[in-house]
């Protein structure tokens, strides 16, 4: 007997009941939604299983309790819940994404990537996967650089390598939801609840062969980690600016820009010229002369020009910062410096505050900005005591 007569229910009515039971599961998803976001995950949890019992196929449900899981720390459950959505829906980036992010907070380098390869072939223009798989790859050179100082701790290459990625991942990591994208999800502009179910699967009744797309289901590890996610942006070389020292400030004495070509003699009006003016050109060749070796990437020659009582950024200590000056002067191909419109303080006989305009360029990164250096003549050589940007 049809199950539309043995109940006698009129067809306007039981279009109107189904109607309204999609509509509460509806706003059962929203709730569930809506929890999530408030961090409130047991609960949301609850909203989203009431809601696959009757959709146990839905991917946006679906999608939102792998969310909920990873953030209450079930990485087992969450990777299965996304493995699946891969295999059901291998359409979406999105549940890629996600398990890639799970694997790389087990150091599962390789599967992470694989995951995220998948989820830029099935949308090309994904940014946040691209962007993943740059920490990817930057993660697994880390590893292989670092495996190569233990075979050969004298490599002075590899050395600067990994320091340069370990600088990359050593500012503060980007918030989760860059990595874990939203509960309502989207693939070319349509929401998961646009997307239709996929076809349920016929019982073989022979092996068959393997799909030519694989999609393999990843193995679950038991181990729970956080995601391993950074901006990948290298910082360029600067010095961190230090307090200006509080000493009195004299009459500046106005230099002229920097010149190529040195004087072999002085000329007459430069004889007449106060004693100021003979102190402030000693101080101004100094600062050509320091900038000038950084050019030339001299590391020794560059590091002589900073006094014995050098004031380091943040008290690092001195051995320290000349170590991190010598690789980011060794590390360019090539480094440009200029210092221009150099103005000189004298606060005594022996003390001098300058001000210039420094230019700099090296291989792809370039930096203009003022800077002050607090310099002390010490055995007849004007040295830099601290010095800041601004």
């Amino acid at each position: 007997m049809n199950i539309l007569n043995r109940f006698h229910l009129p067809a306007a009515l039981l279009i109107g009941m189904l109607s309204v039971s999609q509509a509460l599961h509806a706003d059962e998803l929203q709730d569930a939604t809506q929890l999530f976001k408030q961090g409130q995950h047991a609960p949301a949890l609850n909203k989203v299983n009431n809601f696959l019992t009757g959709k146990p196929r839905d991917a946006q449900g679906r999608f939102l309790k792998g969310l909920i899981l990873t953030e209450q720390g079930k990485t087992t459950d969450a990777i299965k819940i996304f493995s699946d959505l891969t295999q059901d829906y291998p359409q979406l980036p999105e549940p890629y994404n996600n398990l890639a992010v799970l694997y790389a907070s087990q150091n599962q380098y390789d599967k992470a990537k694989s995951s995220l390869e998948m989820a830029i072939r099935t949308h090309p223009s994904y940014a946040t996967a691209h962007e993943n798989l740059g920490d990817i790859y930057a993660k697994m050179a880390s590893k292989a650089y670092d495996r190569a100082l233990q075979l050969d701790s004298s490599n002075t290459t590899t050395q600067t390598k990994l320091a340069m990625i370990q600088d990359l991942f050593s500012d503060k990591p980007r918030n989760k939801s860059a990595a874990l994208h939203s509960p309502a999800g989207y693939y070319a502009g349509r929401p998961f609840a646009e997307i239709p179910a996929p076809v349920a699967k016929p019982v073989a009744v022979a092996p068959a062969a393997k799909p030519a797309a694989p999609v393999a289901k990843p193995i679950v590890v038991a181990q729970v980690a956080k995601p391993v996610v950074a901006t990948p942006v290298v910082k360029p070389a600067v010095i961190v600016p230090v307090a200006k020292p509080a000493v009195p400030v004299a009459k500046p004495v106005v230099v002229t820009p920097v010149t190529t070509a040195k004087a072999s003699a002085k000329t007459p009006a430069e004889a007449a010229a106060p004693v100021a003016s003979d102190k402030a050109h000693a101080v101004r060749e100094a600062v050509e002369a320091w900038a000038e070796a950084w050019a030339d990437q001299n590391v020794k020659k560059y590091l002589s020009h900073y006094a014995a009582d050098f004031k380091t950024p943040d008290g690092e200590s001195r051995a320290s910062w000349a170590a991190t000056r010598r690789d980011r002067i060794n590390t360019p191909k090539h480094i440009d410096v200029k210092v221009n419109h150099i103005v000189v303080d004298f606060t005594d006989s022996t003390h001098a505050i300058v001000k210039f305009r420094q230019d700099y360029r090296a291989s792809n990164f370039k930096a203009a900005g003022g800077k002050t250096m607090l310099m002390v003549k010490s055995g007849g050589n004007w040295l830099i005591q601290e010095e800041r940007t601004h």
